[in-house]
């Protein structure tokens, strides 16, 4: 890796705040492109265009996301006075749509809650567990690496709020609901020791183990277990809100979004879901059908 991306992602870091995952992905992307038309820093435009072609098999959110990386790179250099010019005008600007997120209907997530609770009767831990984690999912909108890393000392004590530490380690308070704060004191009438609210050997709940416990209660319930994962739930979380009312400033907030645009995503799930509904219940719809 050339000293110009070291610079790069040291910026990133200590003036952004950018989470490591998120410098990871950075570094990824710019390696690549110097491995294909060499050190970055002296790339001109016909070596930026090659990397366009060498990207030709590649989905346009894939050539977009390396775009993105390169752009501000050149950014970058262009205001520490490394290069008098930015030749990422050669890049591509591929067309890409952001997919609708996936949720789950509300029948859906009351056979969910109905399998989770039935589990949870016997006050055993394992299941006990299941049903928190599933009530902090869908009534807090967490994301899968905020709830598996939640510390025991973020439980609240008198105040319904949990401080999460969310993406590039901004914090937020993020509201419990009753129904949450019941399944949090069950599970801690239950759980073993440890510095985490879901401890584990070596630490805490990985994401990957929350991934596999929540399609396995998926299917004991009834539902396809491609369909649910920790995001779908926050999704829903979110969506649901939606529908009933909530602010999309509010929204932002509990979900932690940096960028409002990134949030009004779910205005696209709802009116999705109204034209599904005209289609589905409108007399004429229903008249087109029987002819």
């Amino acid at each position: 890796m050339s000293a110009a991306i070291d610079d790069f992602l040291a910026m990133l870091a200590a003036e952004r705040g950018a989470a490591a995952n998120t410098i990871a992905a950075y570094r990824r992307d710019l390696v690549a492109s110097e491995a294909v038309i060499g050190e970055l820093a002296a790339a001109d435009k016909a070596g930026i265009e090659s990397l366009a072609r060498h990207w030709s098999a590649l989905a346009p959110a894939s050539v977009a996301r390396k775009a993105s990386a390169l752009r501000q790179f050149f950014g970058f250099m262009v205001d520490e006075g490394r290069r008098p010019d930015d030749p990422s005008v050669a890049l591509p600007r591929p067309a890409t749509r952001r997919p609708l997120p996936r949720i789950l209907d509300h029948r859906e997530i009351e056979l969910l809650f109905v399998q989770a609770e039935r589990e949870a009767e016997a006050e055993q831990p394992a299941p006990v567990r299941m049903l928190t984690l599933v009530e902090m999912l869908y009534g807090s909108g967490l994301r899968a690496t905020e709830l598996v890393s939640l510390p025991l000392a973020s439980v609240p004590r008198d105040a319904p709020f949990l401080t999460v530490m969310g993406k590039g380690g901004q914090a937020r308070m993020v509201p419990v609901g009753g129904r949450a704060k019941a399944a949090l004191s069950r599970w801690l009438a239950v759980r073993p020791q440890g510095k985490f609210l879901f401890p584990s050997r070596g630490g805490h709940l990985t994401r990957i183990r929350l991934f596999q416990l929540l399609k396995g209660l998926a299917t004991r319930a009834g539902i396809a277990p491609e369909k649910v994962s920790p995001h779908v739930l926050r999704h829903a979380f979110a969506t649901h809100l939606l529908e009933g009312g909530a602010d999309l400033r509010v929204l932002q907030t509990l979900l932690g979004h940096a960028d409002i645009a990134t949030t009004q995503i779910y205005t696209h799930v709802d009116s999705a879901r109204l034209v599904a509904l005209v289609n589905e219940r409108h007399p004429l719809a229903r008249a087109g059908r029987g002819d």
